[in-house]
């Protein structure tokens, strides 16, 4: 059993990691994403009324969307924030809308926006996810580099986030593969933990694949199967939590998404979305604000986040509470709440927030980091293991 273990270790290995290499270095840099976005790119985030003492009141962001939509009739903010942080920029997703000419979306050239607060000016632009190494696209790149390898969409069928999930679900399995093969006996059960430092060479190399894989291999699996369920969760993860626990539906869930050429704009207006979420929010005795509102028009859906100014990301626990409702006549359609549901649902809930660190906060985060590096670490150190014992047989046969 021992022989076949090694040759598929061997194998998984080298098929994977150059992606695992570059998911881990990826990770261990978009953790920070917002904050080296906010320092690379002053202008996407600062506002310059703010850096010219201009004095006035910060506008409401849903009226900072009307008033950016009514500049431009092409384009449709599809998410904004209610309220922007002291002194940063409201930043915004648009989409074009139906060219009456072409009977298509119009090409905007760009996707996100940042605009001034004070006085409604878009002051800088970018399309999110271009495959782009400057300034103002590095982060977006990098992350969407972790979880689709900018693989194109072929058919319907998002290439990019298929392979790193089938990745994620070898990766699952290579870790139990690993794990048995670290204790090749009891007796010896030491050396699977400890480092030869002052050794070094091939002899730590080894050392720092296998016991750094040993002693951190409960967050591997963490990583790995949190990494399938972001990928694949309605095609592998849902399905395999349903087989032990009831999963509840979303509005996405049971909607047919529009193709972009179909789309049209809400019925009901963001304003009306807004005080629809507020009421709900008062039955159940929420106390935080409304801080962004989504569009979608595949789905012909709104969402409404709950969240302070600057917690858009949901920088603790299980994440923020969102309410969706249907664009066409306001009626409610469903939501996240974490916390809420039966035990696939909590379970769903934390995969983004395990994932990320996000769960544990600052802490979770600075964790994360950390082992997005051990991930690269492993999968170089794994290669260069191959590359020297590979090296020895072909010595040991020029030898014989």
């Amino acid at each position: 059993m021992r022989p076949l273990f090694v040759l598929m270790h061997r194998w998984i290995g080298l098929s994977v990691a150059v992606f695992l290499f570059i998911a881990g270095a990826t990770g261990a840099v978009i953790s920070w994403d917002h904050e080296l976005d906010a320092w690379l790119n002053p202008k996407l985030f600062d506002a310059r009324s703010a850096e010219q003492s201009a004095q006035g009141k910060p506008l409401p962001g849903l009226e900072l969307g009307n008033l950016v939509e009514a500049q431009d009739k092409r384009m449709r903010v599809t998410y904004v924030l209610t309220e922007s942080e002291p002194g940063h920029t409201s930043s915004m997703m648009v989409e074009g809308r139906i060219n009456p000419e072409t009977k298509q979306p119009y090409d905007l050239g760009f996707n996100q926006i940042a605009v001034d607060p004070v006085t409604g000016e878009i002051q800088g632009k970018r399309m999110w996810g271009a495959i782009s190494l400057s300034r103002e696209n590095l982060l977006p790149f990098l992350y969407k580099l972790h979880y689709t390898m900018h693989l194109p969409e072929v058919g319907g069928i998002e290439l990019g986030v298929w392979l790193m999930g089938i990745i994620g679900i070898v990766w699952v399995l290579d870790c139990f593969i690993a794990l048995w093969l670290s204790f090749p006996n009891w007796r010896s059960w030491r050396k699977s933990f400890a480092f030869r430092w002052r050794q070094g060479g091939y002899k730590l190399n080894f050392d720092l694949h296998r016991s750094g894989g040993t002693w951190l291999w409960g967050f591997m699996l963490l990583l790995a199967v949190t990494s399938v369920s972001m990928n694949l969760a309605p095609q592998v993860m849902q399905p395999l939590i349903k087989t032990v626990s009831s999963l509840s539906l979303t509005a996405f869930d049971t909607r047919t998404p529009k193709a972009p050429a179909q789309a049209t704009d809400a019925k009901i207006s963001r304003e009306q979305v807004v005080a629809l979420a507020e009421k709900e929010a008062l039955k159940h005795g929420w106390t935080l604000p409304v801080g962004g509102v989504f569009y979608s028009s595949a789905f012909d859906l709104y969402g409404v986040g709950f969240f302070e100014a600057g917690n858009d990301h949901g920088d603790f626990g299980l994440g923020n509470t969102w309410l969706y409702f249907d664009s066409t006549d306001g009626h409610a359609a469903g939501g996240k709440i974490p916390g809420t549901g039966s035990a696939g649902d909590l379970f769903m809930q934390a995969q983004f927030p395990l994932h990320s660190g996000r769960i544990l906060g600052l802490a979770g985060r600075v964790m994360i980091s950390l082992l997005g590096a051990v991930v690269a670490m492993l999968s170089v150190t794994g290669v260069v293991i191959w590359a020297r014992k590979r090296r020895s047989r072909k010595m040991a046969i020029a030898a014989r």
